[in-house]
């Protein structure tokens, strides 16, 4: 895994897996998979993060250690 983060701003969480270009992605609602040219999951986006985990849980995610 490359990266964490996560955006207050529009509640999404990034799982950032490769630094690869993103090429097309594919929306299972709450989830975005974004993948590369070569069909390599590239980031995983998930919308409305703060349905499914709590404040602190975010906090000690995305903190770096």
């Amino acid at each position: 895994m490359k990266k964490i983060s996560y955006s207050q701003d529009v509640d999404a969480l990034l799982v950032e897996l490769s630094s690869e270009s993103i090429a097309y992605a594919e929306d299972n609602g709450q989830v975005i998979l974004h993948y590369s040219d070569r069909e390599e999951l590239v980031l995983i986006e998930i919308l409305d993060f703060k349905k499914f985990i709590s404040d602190d849980a975010i906090t000690k995610l995305t903190s770096t250690p």
